[in-house]
C-alpha cells in the first residue's frame, strides 16, 4: 500500500480508501461485510470511510464491529453528516444541534472516541455557514474530531469557508469528497484548482463509476445477476451511467487494460490517482476478492501516451460540467 497526505495536512492516509455506502448494512449481510473489511486490513488499508446516514446508522455499526480489536492509532476513520437520521425537523442538515449530536451517535456507533477527519455531507444554504465551521472547531478543540472536510462542495463553497475560517480563526477545512472518475470530471475545472489553492486533497468516491468501469456490463445486455444494478439501492445511482453510448466506449478501454497488465479496475482506480490532488481513492466491496483487485491499483503510474488513449476513447460520454457539483436548496 502507498500513503499520501490528505491535502496540506499532517494527516497521511492510505491512497486506497475502503468505503462502506450502500453495501454494509443493506446490501450484503454482515459476514460479508466483515470479510471485506478484514481483506482490506490485510491489503494494508488504514482508511476507512463512513457516514450516519449510510443504511440509517446501520453502517456505521458494522464497519464498528469489524476493527474492533485494531489499534485505533493505526487507523483513519471518516465519517459524515447532513443527511437525515431521523424524522425531526432538526435531525438533518448542518446546524449546530445536528453536527454536535451526530457526532456523538457516530462515535457510539463506530465504537470509538474520536474520527480522524469529520466531513459536511454536503453544504447546507439553510444553515449560517459560520455557525456549521464554528461547530466543527468545537469538536475539533474538544478532541472528538481531527480533521474537518468537506463533500460534493462547490468551488466558491469551499473557498468562502477558508476564507471565514480564517477570519474567525477556526480550523480550516482540509478534504473534499466527491464523485471522480474517468466517466465524471466535473470537478477538473474549477473545484480541483481551488482546492490546490486552498492546500485540500480530494478523497474520491465511485472511482471505478459504481462497477460501470469494470466493462461488465455490456451494451445491449441485461445487467449481470447479482450486480449493484440488480440491487434496489444500488440501481438508482448506477443507472445514469448504464447508457449503450457509454458502455460503448467503455469497452474500448478493455485493451488498454490488457496492454498495461491491468484489470479494468485496476485501471480505473489507477487513473484517479494520477491527479496530484487526490489523496485517496475509495473503494467498496460486496466480496472479499474485490478488495484484492481494487487495491493492487496503488502505486500504479499510467504514462501520458496512455492516459491520452483512455481519453480518445471514452470520447464525449465523459460528463465534465462542474454545475453538476450540487447540493440540495433545502434539506431534505
Amino acid at each position: 500500500m502507498e500513503f499520501r497526505h490528505l491535502g496540506n495536512s499532517g494527516l497521511v492516509i492510505s491512497e486506497i480508501a475502503y468505503g462502506n455506502w450502500i453495501t454494509h448494512g443493506s446490501q450484503i449481510e454482515e459476514e460479508g461485510a466483515t470479510a471485506c473489511v478484514r481483506a482490506a486490513l490485510d491489503e494494508g488499508i488504514t482508511t476507512f470511510d463512513t457516514a450516519d446516514a449510510y443504511a440509517q446508522g446501520r453502517a456505521e455499526e458494522v464497519l464498528g464491529r469489524a476493527l474492533k480489536g485494531e489499534r485505533r492509532d493505526g487507523l483513519e476513520i471518516l465519517s459524515k453528516v447532513f443527511w437525515p437520521t431521523g424524522p425531526g425537523k432538526n435531525d438533518r442538515g448542518l446546524s449546530r444541534k445536528h453536527i454536535v449530536r451526530s457526532c456523538e451517535d457516530s462515535l457510539r456507533r463506530l465504537g470509538t472516541d474520536y474520527l480522524d477527519l469529520y466531513q459536511a455531507h454536503r453544504f447546507d444554504y439553510a444553515t449560517p455557514l459560520e455557525e456549521t465551521l464554528r461547530a466543527f472547531d468545537d469538536l475539533v478543540r474538544q478532541g472528538k474530531v481531527c480533521y474537518i472536510g468537506v463533500s460534493e462542495w462547490r468551488a466558491e463553497e469551499i473557498e468562502r469557508a477558508l476564507t471565514l475560517a480564517d477570519e474567525m480563526g477556526l480550523d480550516r477545512i482540509v478534504s473534499n469528497q466527491p464523485q471522480y472518475s474517468m466517466l465524471h470530471r466535473v470537478i477538473e475545472p474549477e473545484v480541483v484548482p481551488a482546492s490546490r489553492r486552498g492546500g485540500l486533497g480530494q478523497i474520491v468516491f465511485s472511482p471505478i463509476a459504481q462497477g460501470v468501469l469494470t466493462g461488465k456490463y455490456k451494451p445491449g445486455q441485461e445487467a449481470p445477476a447479482g450486480s449493484r444494478a440488480t440491487d434496489e439501492t444500488g440501481g438508482r445511482f448506477i443507472s445514469r451511467v448504464l447508457k449503450d453510448d457509454v458502455l460503448e466506449r467503455v469497452q474500448r478501454l478493455v485493451p488498454l487494460a490488457e496492454e498495461a497488465g491491468l484489470t479494468m479496475a485496476q485501471l480505473a482506480v489507477a487513473w484517479v490517482l494520477q491527479n496530484d490532488n487526490v489523496s485517496a481513492a475509495i473503494i467498496g466491496a460486496s466480496r472479499p476478492e474485490q478488495v484484492g483487485d481494487n487495491a493492487a491499483a496503488a502505486g500504479v503510474r499510467l504514462d501520458e501516451s496512455l492516459m491520452a488513449r483512455i481519453d480518445e476513447a471514452l470520447g464525449d460520454a465523459v460528463q465534465r460540467d462542474p454545475a453538476l457539483t450540487v447540493s440540495p436548496p433545502q434539506r431534505p
